[in-house]
Formats: structure tokens, C-alpha cells, sequence
């Protein structure tokens, strides 16, 4: 069965959802929607997601959009073993809280350093808002001390999701030298994450 992403590839939360499919071994039909040409809005999209935001995947006739869920479906539905996602509550849960922060916090701090330069026409970035940018690494760099992955000693969705963030957020000239423990886990992504490649060409585009 096809698995349609609707997606575009400088979008971090789109590169999640491509980490995951990677790692259960989905391969996707991606449909590109340039959102900067308003393609989001197009009728038959909106018809397909009225919120008209990507990454909006069609696995037959499901669709979800919102990457973190959008992860968990695919590692629970397609994942060979329960290791990408847990069943263990308790890691479960971990895994969750660190998609949340990835989500409500890291991103969230990202866009509101880099959007108004990006979108609104704003010439100069905001310090105080890197220094928030820049409290949230602070707060990742401390999760990772003793993890060789984000959330312990295996690779999970959660570090799907932070690997598109952090990635994009390095190539937007973002100073990590004392997020030490970021740049270490970053090394052991580029050789354990399947697709990691592709993550950083669109993190490299972002940067662009």
C-alpha cells in the first residue's frame, strides 16, 4: 500500500516524520507543497487537511498531520519491535516528554527567534529571544548528559524529532560550543539514523 507525505523538505517537523518512515522501513510517496507559494491552500489539499499544514501523511484512507503523532503512528503501526516507541509506560511517557519539549519548547523558541526575520519582515533578530533559544539548548544539552541517545540507550522517535530541530537550528549560525553534549549526540546520529543524510541537506537548504 502506498504512504503518501505531503511535505517540504526544509521543514523540520516533515524531516521527522521522513526519519521515522526510514527507520520502519516505509517508503513514501512524497507530494511536495511549497508553502512560500501558498500551495498549502490549494482546494484539494485543504479538502485532504483543512488546517493546511505539513507534514500531512495518507496511509490508505488515514490521515493524520502533526509530526510527533504523526511518528508515533508510523513506529507503532510499521515498527518491527517496540523500540522506537515503547509500550513501557514509563518510557513511553519519556519519549513523549521529550516530543513535547521538542514541540512546546526547542521549535517553539526556534521560530520565535528566526519567524519574524524569516515571515514578517523584521531585519535584525531579537537577542533576548536567542537567549531564550539558547536556555532551551542549554536545557537538551543537559537531558543528553549520560544518554547516548535522547532518550537512553536506544534511538527513538524522540530523536527523529529533535535531530530535524537541532540539525536546522546549527545551520541557522546558532552558537552550540557549550552545548557539548548536543555535539556528541549529533556525531552519533550522523552514523546510527538511518536517512540522516537527507535530514541535513534540508537543514543545509534552511540555512541557506
Amino acid at each position: 500500500m502506498s504512504v503518501d507525505l505531503y511535505y517540504l523538505l526544509i521543514s523540520p517537523p516533515c524531516r521527522a516524520v521522513m526519519l521515522t518512515a526510514e527507520a520502519v522501513g516505509v517508503k513514501l510517496n512524497l507530494k511536495e507543497v511549497d508553502i512560500f507559494k501558498g500551495e498549502q491552500m490549494k482546494p484539494e489539499f485543504v479538502a485532504l487537511n483543512p488546517q493546511h499544514c505539513i507534514p500531512t501523511l495518507v496511509d490508505g484512507d488515514f490521515v493524520i498531520w502533526e509530526s510527533r503523532p504523526t511518528c508515533s503512528y508510523l513506529a507503532s503501526k510499521y515498527g518491527k519491535d517496540d523500540s522506537l516507541f515503547p509500550n513501557d509506560p514509563r518510557a513511553r511517557a519519556n519519549v513523549e516528554r521529550l516530543n513535547y519539549f521538542d514541540m512546546g519548547t526547542l521549535f517553539h523558541r526556534f521560530g520565535e527567534y528566526v519567524f519574524p526575520v524569516m515571515f514578517r519582515g523584521e531585519k535584525e533578530f531579537d537577542t533576548d529571544k536567542l537567549a531564550r533559544l539558547q536556555e532551551a539548548l542549554g536545557w537538551l544539552d543537559g537531558f543528553l548528559s549520560g544518554h547516548k541517545y535522547a532518550a537512553g540507550d536506544n534511538i527513538t522517535i524522540a530523536d527523529h524529532s529533535l535531530l530535524a530541530t537541532v540539525s536546522t537550528i546549527k545551520e541557522a549560525n546558532v552558537d552550540f560550543s557549550k552545548h557539548t553534549n548536543i555535539l556528541a549526540w549529533l556525531e552519533t546520529c550522523k552514523t546510527d539514523i538511518p536517512g540522516y543524510e537527507t535530514n541535513q541537506k534540508g537543514a543545509e537548504d534552511w540555512g541557506k
